[in-house]
């Protein structure tokens, strides 16, 4: 449970957020933000010490939560693992709803140079996280790949979302859906390239199903 420091930084992050809108990612959008929530100066630099930078990680880290909680509410029916990972990316898009121009903004400070790091770490985090929320376990070599081809997926997603004025945002679902079937297919293609690869490193192996029946003594 969030104690009440947390709270009173979610305030701060999110008052700053929406000014960012109109002042950027800057430091004055942490001091208007802060009057508008009634937090002097002095505290608001104690709770956002990174300034800009940490005002982005703590929205990130916001959304990111909004979208693991959106996953938990609805938890009653099991979808598919693809159906899971959706709705992750369109409940996180949908926290983001009212500070749409902020995260507009947001793109263009995360590709400032001596931002990379940053938006990298923020980037592969919410990815981990929405792979998590989802429900996936694994830790082999898919655990690598599927980050990477959600990390695609999701910024691709995000842009289109800044730009979607559909009903419902019913064309970024529609885009979103398509990507995610894209990785799909592609995980198919590599779970299929990795049979016939150790089929072909050892010919005489019989297939699997055959394994595992005996054949009669007599």
């Amino acid at each position: 449970m969030a104690g009440q420091g947390d709270d009173l930084r979610d305030r701060l992050v999110l008052a700053a957020v929406r000014h960012a809108a109109s002042e950027g990612w800057v430091p004055a959008a942490i001091r208007a933000g802060a009057a508008e929530a009634g937090i002097d100066e002095v505290e608001a630099r104690r709770l956002l010490r990174g300034g800009p930078r940490e005002l982005f990680r703590a929205f990130n880290d916001w959304a990111d939560a909004r979208m693991a909680e959106a996953l938990e509410a609805g938890g009653a029916r099991r979808p598919r693992l693809s159906e899971r990972v959706e709705r992750a990316v369109l409940a996180r898009l949908g926290a983001m709803e009212p500070y749409r121009e902020s995260v507009r903004r947001g793109v263009a400070f995360a590709g400032l140079p001596q931002n990379a790091a940053l938006a990298i770490a923020c980037y592969a985090r919410t990815v981990d996280r929405i792979w998590r929320a989802a429900g996936d376990r694994s830790h082999d070599f898919s655990f690598y790949t599927k980050r990477a081809l959600l990390a695609g997926v999701l910024g691709a997603t995000t842009l289109v979302w800044l730009d979607d004025r559909s009903e419902d945002g019913a064309f970024t679902r529609a885009f979103l859906r398509r990507r995610l079937a894209d990785v799909l297919r592609i995980q198919k293609l590599r779970a299929g390239a990795k049979r016939l690869s150790a089929r072909l490193a050892d010919p005489l192996r019989p297939p699997a199903g055959l394994r595992r029946r005996r054949s009669p003594l007599f």
